[in-house]
């Protein structure tokens, strides 16, 4: 029998604004987080797994980038579009104490303040996708409509490149 995963903090923002989402568990792996094993683990095209990444621009502070999981930030377009002369990563061990989350398990939504948030425009090729629900071992499956609207987001296409 399938236990109904939990309902996190994030899941309960969405259910206060009446967002409709789905709540989907996968079997997480402490030694791979990467985005290519969720995307596994939920049997999706790695693109429609989007991954959220929080970075610190030199004049806004804090920023969250939501990029498909086989995609990086391109730094300077970031910067340039989010009105900094750079942006780079914040260190994994400050990221608890600045979203709430631990890499991994970091959501767009709810973190302990609202920052930026720069959305890949390729989202907007799906019906919903895939975003953490805040925990490891749970993914949102959610409308990226929804997910730009709640969080305030920018679309960008310019800020974020393909891997090489």
């Amino acid at each position: 029998m399938t236990r109904k995963p939990e309902k996190t903090n994030a899941a309960r923002l969405l259910d206060k604004a009446k967002i409709n989402y789905s709540l989907i568990p996968y079997e997480f792996d402490e030694n791979d987080l990467a985005v290519q094993h969720v995307a596994d683990s939920l049997g999706q095209n790695i693109e429609r797994v989007f991954k959220t990444l929080v970075l610190q621009g030199d004049r806004t502070g804090y920023i969250v980038a939501v990029v498909p999981g086989n995609m990086e930030v391109d730094l300077k377009a970031l910067a340039k579009v989010s009105g900094n002369k750079k942006v780079e990563m914040i260190a994994m061990k400050d990221l608890l104490a600045v979203t709430g989350y631990i890499r991994g398990g970091c959501s767009p939504i709810g973190m302990k303040k609202r920052f930026p948030t720069y959305v890949h425009s390729t989202a907007a090729d799906f019906e919903t996708i895939y975003i953490s629900a805040g925990v490891r071992g749970l993914q949102f499956e959610i409308s990226p409509f929804d997910l730009i609207s709640f969080v305030d987001a920018a679309v960008v296409s310019c800020a974020i490149c393909p891997n090489k």
